[in-house]
């Protein structure tokens, strides 16, 4: 098993998505990608499928009969992929062993079928806790075909890159298009947990209002209020660098809409530190280092055009200034520690 909830049993009822890799990732035994539109620059309109293998469509319909291999478990959905598997399954009752066994025996059906073994050691799972959860499930499965066409027809947007050389900041890496970072205006985005809903809505509208007129909104999305803000923008399609606590795993691309976002040049992922697999409670220190970097990221561009900070209000537009400097002036760091985990990025 490569990454597992703690303190779960994995006997028990619930919904799973399992995720398989080739041990050989550079061959695509399981199906080749066809695809049918480009999309003409527009992510969301890629079309893309998978023409499986014959090995391929065997997996498949092993997948489909799973519940010969444990009457508990109801295959939903699988998709295959040129060099893994996902599929999601329902545990309708208390299995007597834990999923890792009914994955291993699937597994072994696989390596049956294909007169070798063709797995990864272990797997990846995911599983469902809220409702909302089981739509985006299956549509993350039913849309790997197009994310792959689009990492295929936009290969650049999706390499992990070092694009700055900052001091004290060493491992930046980035995914996205590193070019936001060369636009004249960069505005941070930094909001007291305690700032009052009325000033929120003030300084969100302000640097929505920039935005709109081609700044770009950089941002760790600490606190509630830089959520929600980076979450409008987002919603928006406006331009925006996110910074991340957690660094990017290899093969990473992002998620859900981040994906298109990145994809159609509107978005930035920043990460300072290496990835890592465990569940971490961001601390105090981190709060205020990545604060740091989202303050020294948009010094750059300001030091570049030797002006005024606040000329980073587009066309010297300075009518969002006292709110922001007002909100700016309640600030304290120690009010932007989160109560516990949490999303370093804008939306799903």
């Amino acid at each position: 098993m490569l990454r597992r909830c703690r303190n779960w049993d994995y006997r028990g009822r619930g919904i799973y998505l399992v995720t398989l890799t080739l041990r050989d990732r550079s061959r695509p035994l399981l199906g080749r990608l066809a695809i049918e539109r480009d999309g003409g620059g527009d992510p969301e309109q890629v079309r893309a499928h998978i023409d499986p293998t014959g090995l391929g469509a065997a997996v498949e319909a092993l997948w489909r009969d799973l519940s010969a291999l444990a009457p508990e478990a109801k295959p939903l959905a699988c998709q295959l992929m040129p060099d893994h598997f996902h599929g999601i399954v329902f545990v309708r009752e208390p299995m007597p062993r834990p999923l890792g066994n009914l994955v291993a025996a699937f597994k072994a059906g696989c390596t049956k079928t294909a007169g070798q073994p063709i797995w990864a050691t272990g797997f990846h799972d995911s599983i469902l806790f809220g409702r909302d959860q089981l739509d985006r499930m299956f549509a993350y499965v039913r849309d790997n075909p197009r994310r792959l066409a689009v990492k295929r027809l936009h290969p650049d947007l999706f390499q992990v890159r070092r694009p700055l050389a900052l001091p004290g900041w060493p491992g930046l890496e980035a995914i996205g298009n590193p070019f936001l970072l060369e636009r004249p205006n960069l505005i941070q985005v930094q909001c007291s947990r305690r700032i009052a809903p009325e000033a929120l809505a003030e300084k969100k509208e302000a640097l929505l209002a920039a935005a709109r007129r081609g700044a770009v909104l950089v941002s760790p999305c600490i606190s509630p209020g830089e959520k929600e803000i980076a979450a409008a923008a987002f919603e928006e399609g406006l331009p925006l660098v996110t910074i991340l606590e957690n660094g990017f795993a290899p093969l990473y691309k992002p998620a859900g809409k981040r994906f298109d976002a990145c994809a159609a040049g509107r978005l930035l992922l920043l990460a300072p530190w290496p990835h890592h697999t465990d569940a971490r409670t961001i601390t105090r220190a981190q709060c205020l280092a990545l604060n740091r970097l989202a303050e020294e990221v948009c010094a750059l561009r300001a030091e570049a055009r030797s002006t005024e900070p606040a000329s980073r209000l587009p066309g010297g537009d300075r009518s969002a200034e006292p709110a922001l400097r007002a909100e700016a002036r309640s600030t304290e760091p120690a009010s932007r520690l989160p109560g516990g985990d949490r999303s370093t990025e804008p939306a799903s």
